[in-house]
């Protein structure tokens, strides 16, 4: 019941945070470095879900207009990142991110140009467990309902204001592993 026009900031945070951890984060073998890139782009995005979440349920304020809102403070933060702190030392005012750690990248299966890599079985695996956590599970069963009908979910008990921002936070954190698998996969 919640419309997030959040998804390409979400999306721009989890790949910052991803590249972040990516570069910075030396000296980890690649089935910890890349895992945890992912886990940064994850959380960046959920966070920058939260926000709106929160502001739609204890504020009642538009979703759509809060997230379109978050939308360019990601756009100019991001900007102002990859220009200032984040910039790749001798790009001469380029916006550009230093190399990502070999360790971090995401595996390809095929060489340049073909871009088939793990990312698309990362991709199906997250797409399982939102089907399971959705159909399967009490919480998903509770998004659901608060989804469907709000009044029926707070009448059956439901916590809709825990369960709206429960929602914008996972979805924002979808979006930031899609970010990171954007910028994991080179």
């Amino acid at each position: 019941g919640l419309f997030s026009i959040g998804a390409e900031g979400q999306i721009f945070i989890g790949a910052t945070a991803a590249t972040f951890v990516g570069y910075a984060v030396k000296g980890l073998p690649p089935y910890i470095h890349m895992p945890l890139a992912f886990l940064a782009g994850a959380a960046a995005g959920a966070l920058w879900g939260f926000v709106p979440g929160w502001l739609k349920a204890k504020t009642g304020g538009s979703e759509v207009i809060n997230t379109i809102m978050v939308n360019w403070i990601t756009f100019r933060f991001t900007e102002w990142l990859l220009t200032g702190p984040m910039q790749r030392p001798g790009s001469g005012g380029v916006p550009l991110s230093p190399f990502i750690e070999k360790s971090a990248e995401i595996p390809q299966f095929f060489d340049k140009p073909i871009r088939f890599h793990l990312g698309f079985f990362i991709a199906l695996a997250v797409a399982f467990l939102v089907y399971y956590f959705l159909f399967k599970t009490t919480w998903g069963y509770n998004l659901r309902t608060v989804g469907a009908n709000p009044n029926a979910a707070r009448y059956a008990g439901m916590n809709i204001v825990t369960s709206t921002i429960v929602a914008m936070s996972l979805s924002g954190a979808l979006a930031g592993m899609a970010g990171a698998n954007e910028i994991l996969a080179l």
